[in-house]
C-alpha cells in the first residue's frame, strides 16, 4: 500500500465528517441559485439549439447519497429550474461524491460511472439515457476559472479515494 495513501484517506474521512453535514446545512435558495447558475452556462449552447426539449415538463432527480443532499430538476421553456426534492420524479441519478465528482470534473466519463455503479439510473430510461448523452456532451470551459478549478480539484481528490 501506498505510505501517501493513509494520511489521504485520514484527511479525507475527517474532511466528510466536517463538510458534509455543513453541505446539508447550506439553504436550499443558495443550493437553488448556484445549480441553476452552472447548468445555465454549461447547457447554453445546448438550450439554443433546442437540445433540452426532451426534459420539458419532465423532472429528473439527483440523489447525493452519502452527503444526504438531492434536487429535483425540471425542464420548463428551454430552461432547467432547481426544485426541492420532494416529489416523484421521471428519472433519478443517485450516487456517491466520488462519482459526481468524477463526473463533473469530466475525469470519468458518463458510460463508465454508470458501468461501475458508482451512478446509478432510476425510472424512465429512455429519459435517463438523453440526461447521460446530455452529460457526456457538456463543455466544462464555458464555465468560469474558480468553478472549474473547483471541479478540478473536486475530481483530483475524487480520483485518488
Amino acid at each position: 500500500m501506498d505510505s501517501s495513501y493513509l494520511p489521504r484517506a485520514i484527511w479525507l474521512a475527517r474532511a466528510e465528517n466536517l463538510i458534509f453535514p455543513l453541505c446539508r446545512r447550506v439553504p436550499f435558495r443558495i443550493q437553488q441559485w448556484l445549480l441553476e447558475n452552472v447548468l445555465q452556462q454549461l447547457l447554453a449552447e445546448a438550450s439554443a439549439e433546442g437540445e433540452l426539449a426532451f426534459l420539458e415538463d419532465r423532472t429528473l432527480s439527483i440523489r447525493v447519497t452519502d452527503m444526504g443532499v438531492g434536487w429535483h430538476i425540471v425542464g420548463c421553456r428551454s430552461r432547467l429550474l432547481v426544485l426541492p426534492p420532494n416529489n416523484t420524479a421521471d428519472v433519478t441519478i443517485l450516487g456517491r461524491v466520488r462519482g459526481f465528482a468524477l463526473l463533473a470534473s469530466g475525469r470519468e466519463d458518463p458510460d463508465t460511472l454508470f458501468f461501475r455503479r458508482e451512478l446509478c439510473l432510476e425510472g424512465d430510461t429512455e429519459l435517463g439515457l438523453g440526461v447521460k448523452n446530455l452529460l457526456d456532451s457538456i463543455e466544462r470551459d464555458v464555465l468560469p476559472l474558480p468553478i472549474r478549478r473547483l471541479l478540478s480539484g473536486a475530481g483530483a481528490m475524487a480520483n485518488g479515494i
